[in-house]
């Protein structure tokens, strides 16, 4: 399993939101270095968006869901074209799952077990 995992619910609908694209970068000075990606399964989840076993460095990192794409292929109106999540990670091995809360008109994100 990777490191970082995600799953994203779409409140709207209280389902699990299936197809969106999710890109895992790394700040590397003022740029960002990309890690990963996938899409999301029938359950909303990617478990494998750094799945080589290595523990990652401590810094800052982003995940990037193309919300607006998931929302488009539904034929629904939305706001955000995408949504940026950027948080830290202590470099210790520990496993970090960031969930996303998804609607036409707004997100909210936290740190899950």
């Amino acid at each position: 399993m990777s490191q970082i995992t995600t799953h994203i619910l779409d409140t709207a609908t209280g389902a699990p939101a299936n197809g969106v694209a999710i890109t895992l970068c790394r700040r590397d000075g003022d740029s960002w270095a990309p890690m990963g990606s996938g899409t999301t399964d029938a359950d909303g989840r990617i478990a494998d968006l750094c799945s080589d076993g290595t523990p990652l460095s401590a810094g800052t990192y982003r995940m990037v869901f193309a919300i607006g794409e998931y929302f488009a292929s539904r034929k629904q109106a939305n706001f955000y074209p995408w949504a940026e999540v950027i948080f830290n990670i202590e470099g210790d091995g520990q496993h970090y799952h960031i969930p996303l809360l998804l609607s036409p008109y707004g997100y909210s994100t936290y740190r899950g077990s």
